[in-house]
């Protein structure tokens, strides 16, 4: 007997049925992840294993843990990025709902998430400035995207570097719509109840809504705090940071609100890169 919530979602699947993916079931998951044997990672929502489909394309598989919101996160995932169709957007191909039994299938991205590289190994940066550049701008492309060049408009509520996915070119997918809300009039102004996102991230008026109203702009802060992890080399959630002389992102806004040059040359030496580390902030 289904309970209450996967009645819930078995009829939002019917009345998007011309919008949602290949539906697989339970056995297809467990055949083209081999028994999940290849685990890549784990996420708030469950953890990603790789797979392969029978057309020999690779594919990251998640398996979501146990819902206690009556599959939210699950519609929110499927309704939002099945709306989608961009390069720096993550492609859902399909997905699997058997009672609790949920999966979601993706294009399997293979440099992984962008927080693998923009964090300082021994002091050393992974990428260069120029693909560091280049990353911003794909993502922020992607976002413009979300918001603006979508029938109906997506918010996406957690922009994190654990979020962006890197193909073998480097170029940036925006993934894990888990949180998405969808927008369906002009505005993109929206009311919601309680507080999502990641710590460090969440714009001020997603928890408080005294800072104002929750809109599109509520990516575009925590687009901006994750670009400023980018040039500080480290996450803003790192201890380092808060003790600290001087908090990076604070640093950054008097420079900018004094209207003072940046003087970034403890961080970057090359000209051209400081120019390109300038329009990233």
């Amino acid at each position: 007997m289904k309970v209450e919530g996967d009645k819930k979602i078995e009829a939002f699947l019917n009345r998007h049925e011309f919008l949602t993916p290949k539906r697989y079931r339970y056995s297809d998951v467990k055949n083209m992840t081999n028994s999940f044997r290849d685990k890549l990672g784990k996420g708030g929502y469950g953890d990603v294993y790789k797979g392969k489909l029978l057309d020999g394309q690779h594919v990251a598989v998640k398996i979501l843990n146990k819902s206690k919101s009556n599959g939210e996160d699950f519609m929110n995932e499927v309704s939002s990025i099945s709306r989608t169709s961009h390069v720096n957007i993550v492609t859902l191909l399909g997905f699997c709902f058997e009672g609790r039994r949920r999966a979601l299938i993706y294009e399997f991205v293979p440099n992984g998430s962008l927080e693998k590289f923009i964090f300082q190994k021994n002091g050393d940066r992974q990428l260069t400035w120029e693909m560091l550049y280049k990353i911003a701008v794909g993502i922020a492309r992607g976002l413009e995207y979300l918001h603006r060049g979508c029938k109906t408009r997506i918010l996406h509520f957690d922009i994190k570097p654990h979020n962006i996915l890197l193909d073998d070119d480097f170029c940036p997918k925006i993934s894990d719509f888990g949180l998405a809300k969808l927008c369906p009039g002009k505005e993109s102004v929206i009311s919601m109840t309680g507080c999502r996102g990641t710590i460090g991230y969440i714009a001020p008026e997603v928890y408080s809504r005294n800072f104002g109203r929750v809109s599109h702009k509520s990516d575009v802060y925590s687009y901006g705090m994750m670009v400023l992890e980018m040039v500080g080399g480290k996450t803003l959630n790192d201890e380092d940071y808060h003790t600290s002389e001087i908090y990076f992102p604070h640093w950054i806004y008097s420079r900018i609100e004094l209207d003072e040059e940046l003087r970034l040359q403890g961080i970057v030496d090359d000209d051209v890169d400081q120019e390109r580390v300038r329009k990233m902030i």
